[in-house]
C-alpha cells in the first residue's frame, strides 16, 4: 500500500500522485475500514496525551505543563439539513448526524439552517405547505435529536440547534439562542420571534398569533439597512446576554458585503456575543473553493480564499491583525457549511462535518452542556485545522512565574524574557479519498512542513467617528519565527515540541500558523504565504471532483487562537 506525505515543495497534482487510486471500493473495505479504526484511534490518542500533557505530564515522565483539569473536545458550527432550502434531499438530519459523530467522531455540533422558508422535514418528506424554518426546526429537528439520544443513539454528544442568517445589506451570521436554568437549551420561541422581526419572510410563513402578539410589540419589521443588522444584534444583547452567539461566516465570500468598520461596530455592541469570524470556511468541495466566485480580477483579491482561509484571518497584517491589535476577543473558528458533497446532477458543495475542517476547543473540568461549549468558546482557548494537518496543539507563554496559552494574557514587566513553547502532533492519517467520496481511503499522511511564530503589537481600541475606526491593516504584524522539522524535536509521548524566546518590550499578541506546504510552491505559496485558490473548472465531473479534492488536501493548515502579552 503507497502513502503519500502532505508536506512538499510540489504542485498538487505532484503532491498526491502516489496515493492508493484503486476504486474498487469492496476490495478494498476490510483494508479501508482498518485504516479507518487506526485514524480514529490515533486522533483519541492524541487528544487524550494533550489532555494528559495539560494536566502535568504526558503519562510516560516526559513532563508537560501546570496540572490542569479539562479536555479537549472537536466540533462544528456550521452545519446545514434538507430543511435549508438550498441542501439536498440526501441530506437529511439522521444522515447529517452519523456523518459528524457516527463516521467522523466529533463531541459537538451545531444544527444551523438557513432562517428562511422550510419545505421539507427532517426526513425529506415535502410539507403540505412551506414554514418558516424556525417553526420546522421547532416541529422536526429538534424532536428527532431529542428521540435519538433518549433512545441511546449519540450518547455524550453534544447537538443544538441555531440558524444562519441573512444578515440585512451583509452576508450570513450563524446564531443561537439558548433558555433554560440550569441546563441551556435552544430557544425555538426566541427564534421565530427573530425570524419575524428581522427578516423578510412572507407572514404567510407565521402562526396567525404569533403574528398577533409581535405586531403588537414591534411597530415594524427591521429587516433591510445595515442599522437593522446592529438592531438584531442588539436584540440578543437585550434579550439574550449571555445566553447567545453570533458568528460572522464566511466573511469575504461576496464583495462589498463587509469593512472592518462593521466588525467593530458589531463587536463594541456585544463583545460577548460577537466574538468569532469564520475564517476557514467551509463549501471546500466547490470548483471556486469556499464557493468564493466572484470575478477573477485584483479588484477582488480580498474576496478570494488562500488557502481555503478568507482573507480576513489569512492575509498576514490583514483585518483579523488589525482587531487583535486592539486587544479585541474576536477568535477564528473552521467548519463545513455542509449542504451535501456530490449531487446527483454532479455538483459539489462542501465536506461532511468533521471530514476535512475541525475546531478543537479547550473545556475545563466542569464545563458541560450548551452553558459549558458557549463559556469555552467565548475563552479562546482552541484553534482550527483543515485535513487533520494536526490534531493536538499546546501552546503557552510564560515569563516572570505567569502562564497563559490560546485566548489569554499573559502580563509581564517591561524587560522580561517571554518564553514561548509549541507542541503538536499529527495523525497517522487523514480522511483523503480517492477517488471523492468513495470510501477509499487514500492513505494521506499529513506533515506540518512549518509552523509561523506571527507576532503584532496591541495599542488602544479604534474609537468610532475616527479615521483608525477605518483602518483594516495592523503594520507591526510580522512572522516573529519559522519553525521547520530542523527546529523540533520529536518527544517520547509523539508530541514535535519547539522553545523560544522574545523580550516583553512592549503588549502584543502571539499566534500560529502552520502547512504543510514548503515556503514556494507554484500556485500555492510564495515566501511562505498562502496564494489565492484558483478554480477548478474541468468539465468531466468524477475527474473535477478528485481534482478539487486534490487541491483542498495538497494545500492544508492550521491557525490558532492568540496569546495576548500585555507589559506593564
Amino acid at each position: 500500500m503507497n502513502t503519500v506525505r502532505t508536506d512538499s515543495t510540489e504542485p498538487v497534482d505532484a503532491i498526491v500522485s502516489n496515493v492508493t487510486t484503486n476504486t474498487d471500493v469492496t476490495a478494498n473495505a476490510t483494508a479501508n475500514a482498518d485504516r479507518s479504526r487506526l485514524a480514529a484511534a490515533g486522533a483519541m490518542a492524541g487528544l487524550l496525551s494533550l489532555a494528559l500533557a495539560a494536566c502535568g505530564g504526558s503519562g510516560n515522565g516526559s513532563g508537560g505543563p501546570e496540572p490542569e483539569a479539562g479536555a479537549w473536545t472537536t466540533g462544528d458550527l456550521h452545519v446545514h439539513t434538507v430543511q435549508s432550502d438550498d441542501s439536498r434531499t440526501t441530506q437529511t438530519l439522521d444522515f447529517v448526524l452519523g456523518k459528524a459523530f457516527t463516521t467522523h467522531g466529533l463531541d459537538w455540533m451545531a444544527v444551523t439552517n438557513h432562517l428562511r422558508s422550510s419545505k421539507y422535514d427532517n426526513d425529506a418528506k415535502l410539507l403540505p405547505a412551506p414554514v418558516a424554518f424556525a417553526y420546522g426546526m421547532a416541529a422536526y429537528e429538534m424532536p428527532r435529536v431529542k428521540a435519538l439520544q433518549a433512545a441511546g443513539s449519540y450518547t455524550g454528544k453534544l447537538i443544538f440547534s441555531g440558524f444562519e442568517w441573512d444578515t440585512p445589506t451583509h452576508d450570513h451570521i450563524g446564531i443561537g439562542i439558548f433558555e433554560g436554568d440550569p441546563t441551556l437549551a435552544t430557544s425555538a420561541s426566541a427564534m421565530k420571534e427573530f425570524q419575524y422581526v428581522f427578516t423578510n419572510g412572507d407572514e404567510s410563513l407565521f402562526q396567525a398569533d404569533d403574528l398577533a402578539r409581535w405586531k403588537a410589540k414591534y411597530s415594524q419589521r427591521a429587516n433591510a439597512t445595515a442599522a437593522d443588522a446592529l438592531k438584531g444584534i442588539a436584540w440578543l444583547k437585550d434579550n439574550y446576554p449571555d445566553t447567545s452567539y453570533a458568528v460572522i461566516n464566511h466573511p469575504s465570500r461576496n464583495p462589498g458585503k463587509y469593512t472592518i468598520a462593521d466588525f467593530r461596530q458589531m463587536n463594541d455592541l456585544a463583545p460577548k456575543i460577537v466574538f468569532a469570524i469564520e475564517g476557514m470556511v467551509g463549501n471546500q468541495m466547490e470548483p471556486n473553493r469556499g464557493g468564493y466566485t466572484s470575478a477573477y480580477i485584483d479588484a477582488n483579491k480580498p474576496n478570494r480564499t488562500y488557502g481555503g482561509t478568507d482573507y480576513v484571518v489569512a492575509q498576514l497584517g490583514g483585518v483579523w491583525d488589525a482587531l487583535l491589535g486592539e486587544g479585541r476577543r474576536i477568535w477564528n473558528v473552521a467548519n463545513s457549511d455542509s449542504h451535501f458533497e456530490i449531487d446527483a446532477a454532479g455538483n459539489s458543495s462542501g465536506y461532511y462535518p468533521g471530514e476535512y475542517a475541525k475546531n478543537y476547543v479547550w473545556q475545563p473540568k466542569g464545563s458541560t452542556g450548551v452553558a459549558g461549549l458557549l463559556g469555552s468558546l467565548r475563552a479562546g482557548r482552541g484553534f482550527g485545522v483543515f485535513g487533520d494537518l494536526i490534531n493536538a496543539l499546546d501552546f503557552r507563554a510564560s515569563a516572570g512565574g505567569g502562564q497563559a496559552t490560546m485566548g489569554q494574557e499573559l502580563v509581564a514587566s517591561a524587560g522580561q524574557t517571554v518564553t514561548v513553547t509549541l507542541r503538536f502532533k499529527s495523525p497517522a492519517v487523514n480522511n483523503y479519498q480517492r477517488p471523492v467520496n468513495s470510501g477509499n481511503l487514500g492513505n494521506m499522511v499529513p506533515k506540518v512542513h512549518h509552523v509561523d511564530l506571527i507576532v503584532g503589537d496591541v495599542g488602544p481600541k479604534a474609537v468610532p467617528g475616527t479615521p483608525a475606526y477605518d483602518v483594516a491593516t495592523n503594520p507591526s504584524t510580522r512572522v516573529l519565527k519559522r519553525f521547520t522539522s530542523a527546529d523540533w524535536t520529536l518527544g517520547a509521548d509523539g508530541y514535535y515540541s519547539v522553545t523560544t524566546t522574545l523580550p516583553a518590550s512592549r503588549s502584543q499578541y502571539l499566534r500560529l500558523r502552520g502547512t504543510n506546504l514548503a515556503e514556494d510552491v507554484p500556485g500555492l505559496s510564495a515566501g511562505g504565504e498562502p496564494l489565492a485558490d484558483q478554480p477548478v473548472n474541468t468539465a468531466d465531473n468524477a475527474t473535477r471532483h478528485d481534482q478539487i479534492n486534490d487541491r483542498n488536501y495538497g494545500s492544508l493548515w492550521f491557525y490558532s487562537n492568540p496569546i495576548f502579552v500585555t507589559v506593564k
